[in-house]
């Protein structure tokens, strides 16, 4: 079964992508920071990552560029933030975002993404 860390401060949005996500038979753990989730990535694997930008004590962009220095085995990541502009998209993928998604999600889009980034068949 496949692992994913969902990374976001708000409480209702880690719980929307957790139903999703269970729904479709993924394990899931969650993280309200970048702190937190690199302190988890340092110590389990996850098969991917759904990352906020906009967080306390290390945003998104941040989390990102720090996993992808160290040397473990790295996982996609797909960014999921309510900035819309194409400049933070960019940042998102120089900081090591492998897709990007704006809020508010569609579940069946998600999901689509999710599969894509973990190389499973989306038909």
């Amino acid at each position: 079964m496949k692992h994913i860390l969902i990374v976001d401060d708000a409480a209702t949005v880690r719980m929307f992508h957790r139903q999703i996500l269970e729904s479709a038979g993924y394990q899931v753990s969650e993280a309200i920071n970048g702190i937190e989730a690199l302190e988890k990535a340092l110590t389990q694997h996850y098969d991917l990552f759904v990352v906020d930008v906009n967080m306390p004590k290390m945003d998104g962009y941040s989390f990102l560029r720090e996993l992808r220095l160290q040397d473990i085995e790295q996982a996609p990541a797909l960014m999921v933030s309510t900035e819309a502009a194409n400049g933070d998209m960019l940042l998102a993928f120089e900081a090591g975002a492998n897709m990007y998604m704006t809020k508010p999600i569609k579940p069946v889009e998600f999901l689509e993404h999710i599969r894509l980034c973990l190389g499973e068949d989306v038909s």
